[in-house]
């Protein structure tokens, strides 16, 4: 026995050996730009900072007359559909100073009549407790909507299938001249330990007349002992006497800019697209898609973007109609966008073939160096997509099926199949794949299809 506990003993104090190296896996097969294109909608995108630290304006649309600070009223007046995105992160200055952070965001009227704003779809979460950032399998099925692994992923998740969160209206009015509050939420830190949170929103909204948008930051009060959301006057103080909030993010590395590192930078401006919708066939005016030859596969590039189009030449980053200077040129990972691809898949062969639908994330290259896509194993530790993916096509009995599934991927993962389809000689099927690019998530990924040997 005495033997046995010091064999123990000296087990649990040997040093645990590192993990292995990842090793790369080169998959060769071709890599296609992906058909179609963003639509022209705006999107209000407040990502910068990420980190607030100061109380002020972190994104506003709004004319620079007559504010306090003119550099931080971009003038971009919204009327018809239109997005909101936001997404921001607080830490308690010290333990002793614990009032939550505010985020508002709030619509001004600067016609003679009220205008009507239908909120279509929204969700806001915090990161604690509403959606923590929890280890979940790379991939889940999620019909019922409750696999999230941090806000982003929730919201999306929420966003794709059509809801608006019990919290907010259905619509909101905002009378001539006039201020209304689209929301007034904090992100909270008293009870955490460390105290930090992040909050997550992301709005479809249509207005039938004009509005300018901001949002912004401002501490809670404590009265009596309770703390208290900011007042509209509050937030109109703000707005109009305000500076930009702190902490700056880093600046962004020129769009032009040859060699060297690259800062893509946060993004705080008005984006242009909120839906990327194609069919993916074998020529731009066809009618099918011809699956791999037995054994191979081909992929689509998602959210491609500068120094990651992966031997594409695609840059699918919306482009930004108004920034802030030290912001990003580019809404680089294109957060909140909605992916739409239908893929007719056709088998012309005269044998029965497996095919799988998967969405991958490989090692980013602008161009592919080893004639193929890049993979690791085993993984490395960061995680770069989370989101939830919906799936839709007629099962092997030809029954229609719509599933949804949550994803989880590291860098350089190769994907599980969302789709297994046993296609016969000469069948086609359809399949369509929607998803939501979730905020912390990491591009490029491919959409890849493959045909079994």
């Amino acid at each position: 026995m005495f033997a046995l506990l010091s064999l123990l003993t000296l087990a649990q104090s040997m040093p645990t050996p590192p993990a292995p190296e990842p090793q790369e896996i080169v998959r060769p097969q071709e890599v296609r730009p992906l058909p179609g294109q963003l639509d022209p909608v705006p999107v209000f995108n407040s990502n910068s900072p990420e980190r607030v630290t100061t109380e002020g304006i972190l994104l506003s649309t709004f004319p620079p007359e007559g504010k306090q600070t003119p550099d931080a009223h971009l003038n971009f007046p919204f009327n018809g559909r239109f997005d909101v995105f936001a997404h921001h992160v607080y830490q308690a200055p010290s333990p002793e100073d614990l009032t939550s952070l505010y985020v508002g965001i709030i619509l001004y009227n600067p016609g003679d009549r009220p205008v009507t704003v239908h909120l279509l779809q929204a969700a806001s979460y915090l990161s604690q407790p509403d959606a923590p950032f929890i280890t979940l399998p790379s991939i889940a099925d999620n019909q019922t909507g409750t696999v999230f692994a941090e806000p982003g992923s929730r919201v999306m998740g929420e966003i794709l299938r059509g809801q608006r969160q019990a919290d907010f209206p259905a619509q909101v009015v905002v009378e001539p001249g006039q201020y209304q509050m689209l929301m007034n939420l904090p992100i909270s830190v008293r009870t955490l330990d460390p105290p930090l949170n992040g909050r997550s929103t992301m709005m479809r909204l249509r207005s039938d007349g004009t509005v300018y948008a901001a949002s912004l930051a401002l501490r809670g009060q404590e009265i009596n002992g309770e703390e208290v959301a900011p007042t509209l006057e509050d937030w109109q103080a703000i707005l109009e006497t305000g500076e930009l909030a702190g902490e700056r993010d880093r600046t962004p590395t020129p769009i032009d800019q040859v060699g060297g590192q690259i800062i893509y930078g946060r993004v705080a401006g008005v984006a242009q697209g909120s839906i990327w919708q194609a069919q993916l066939t074998d020529q731009p005016d066809g009618m099918e898609l011809t699956i791999p030859a037995a054994g191979e596969a081909f992929s689509y590039g998602l959210s491609t973007l500068v120094a990651g189009r992966l031997g594409t030449g695609q840059v699918q980053t919306a482009p930004l109609l108004v920034r802030y200077p030290d912001t990003a040129y580019q809404a680089h990972g294109n957060y909140g966008i909605e992916y739409n691809l239908s893929l007719p898949l056709h088998n012309p062969t005269n044998q029965t073939q497996t095919v799988t639908v998967a969405l991958e994330t490989p090692i980013k290259e602008d161009e592919l160096s080893q004639n193929g896509l890049r993979f690791f194993d085993p993984l490395p530790n960061p995680t770069f997509f989370r989101g939830t993916v919906r799936v839709r096509y007629n099962d092997d009995r030809g029954l229609p099926q719509t599933r949804y599934v949550h994803l989880v991927q590291r860098r350089g993962q190769q994907g599980d199949p969302l789709a297994i389809l046993t296609m016969p000689a000469g069948s086609h099927r359809l399949v369509e794949v929607s998803f939501l690019y979730p905020p912390d998530a990491t591009p490029p990924q491919v959409l890849t299809i493959q045909t079994a040997d």
